[in-house]
């Protein structure tokens, strides 16, 4: 499926939250691609290594690790997505991490959009290989 890339100012023009939802995927299938070339287990075992990597608790801290690395603009869609307001936070995270979680999946969001499938990769592997990874530690 060929796919046509939007202009920074077309993918602007979308919501952060609106943003977040589709970056929300593409982070998702990122880490059930890595789990699954890292291990040939079952669908469970996968399925519990993904939570641990997609929760708002581990995208908080990878906003961190992500924050250190980004162009102005970049940055700047990372703080927008942070500051959304309207989005409900679940039982299992507080507000700030949550709102950190969802800046994560705006700035993907925002970069798949754009064309910046090579800058997603680059994020995603200073994610996955930092020390935040603990599947790593576990043999995942």
């Amino acid at each position: 499926m060929s796919r046509e890339k939007l202009t920074e100012r077309e993918a602007n023009s979308y919501s952060p939250l609106t943003l977040a939802f589709l970056g929300d995927s593409v982070y998702d299938t990122l880490v059930r691609e890595y789990l699954l070339r890292k291990a040939n287990m079952p669908v469970a075992k996968l399925h519990s290594a993904k939570i641990r990597l997609v929760c708002a608790e581990f995208q908080s801290k990878a906003y961190d690790l992500v924050a250190e690395q980004l162009s102005e603009h970049e940055l700047a869609v990372l703080k927008r997505g942070r500051n959304a307001t309207g989005n409900t936070v679940p039982k299992h995270a507080d507000a700030a991490e949550y709102r950190r979680a969802t800046a994560l999946e705006c700035l993907i969001g925002f970069l798949y959009l754009t064309g910046g499938n090579e800058r997603i990769s680059e994020l995603f592997e200073l994610i996955i290989n930092s020390d935040l990874n603990e599947n790593e530690q576990i043999g995942v």
